[in-house]
């Protein structure tokens, strides 16, 4: 039931574990009332103590890459685990500077963000960033075009598909779909004053998400898809919780037709080998009739939901 085509030969599927390293400056976005509360951060700092090591620890014992979003700020701030992770052998991709809301930005901010944040990385690492993930919110219309011009050769902040694809107005650009119930935060996030998430209905069964993990993982296998596992280090590598990221990798491994690689690898593979998008795709529909319709009407104000 595969395409036998979509992938490298001897490969089913693909598999690509992206990290979200934040630090605390993730959760001041999503909760700016948290500012100064240092109980409260101090879960988000487990991130940069404890997680990150914990992550690298185990991709290092199972020999498995991964692409890990930084924003700017974020490696400025902890240009150890930057050196780290490089030494692992794993992709740094871009994230911004400052992890801020993409919905309370217009084009030319968010474009200054984007370059802001590759330079940053750049000069970290001596290699400008090929991948980049929305840290919140939405691209304004024309931001595709905008990581091309920043030289971002692949996108993993849409949803939409099951399969990578090339953005219609900029098909240098590949998109990685995600997927919330193939991520860690929905099943795992929380902290109890102040309430997040607002509604406090986590935290889930650690038994039923390894189980919901591994049976999406068995779908994309069986389809031949491209399955983008999204964690972060504050939520998945706590003493319990890594042990759910081992036996879900662990039993990836057992199959020999599974390509674990980085996004980078994919996006080009897929733009060397993959055909164009179609215009049914639902890239392609939103396109024409919502981007196309934005720009007819011309500026629009952006709110900033923090004063609403």
């Amino acid at each position: 039931m595969a395409d036998s085509n979509a992938w490298p030969k001897g490969y089913r599927c693909a598999v690509v574990l992206t990290v979200d390293y934040n630090d605390i400056h993730g959760i001041l976005t999503q909760a700016p009332e948290v500012a100064g509360r240092d109980k409260t951060l101090s879960v988000w700092r487990y991130g940069t103590q404890r997680g990150v090591e914990r992550l690298l620890g185990l991709f290092k014992e199972l020999g498995v890459p991964s692409s890990w979003f930084v924003p700017g700020i974020v490696a400025e701030e902890n240009p150890g685990h930057i050196h780290a992770i490089r030494a692992g052998g794993h992709e740094i991709a871009c994230a911004g500077y400052r992890h801020q809301d993409y919905d309370t930005l217009d084009l030319a901010a968010q474009s200054a963000e984007i370059a802001m944040g590759c330079e940053a990385l750049t000069a970290l690492t001596g290699e400008r960033p090929s991948g980049f993930r929305i840290p919140a919110g939405n691209g304004a219309p024309g931001f595709i075009k905008a990581l091309s011009a920043q030289g971002i050769r692949w996108s993993s902040s849409w949803r939409g598909d099951d399969l990578p694809f090339a953005h219609p107005t900029a098909p240098q650009v590949i998109e990685l779909p995600l997927h919330y119930e193939l991520e860690d935060e929905p099943y795992f996030a929380f902290n109890l004053s102040p309430a997040v998430p607002p509604a406090q209905s986590r935290i889930a069964s650690y038994s039923h998400t390894l189980g919901n993990l591994q049976m999406d993982f068995a779908g994309f296998h069986r389809f031949g898809l491209c399955y983008v596992l999204r964690l972060h280090p504050e939520i998945i590598a706590t003493p319990g919780r890594i042990g759910v990221l081992r036996e879900l990798l662990e039993g990836m491994l057992q199959h020999d037709d599974v390509w674990i690689t980085t996004g980078g690898e994919v996006a080009q593979w897929w733009a060397e080998s993959a055909p164009p998008v179609t215009d049914d795709h639902p890239a392609s529909v939103y396109e024409r009739h919502y981007r196309d319709r934005i720009e007819e009407m011309g500026p629009v104000r952006t709110l900033d939901r923090r004063q609403t």
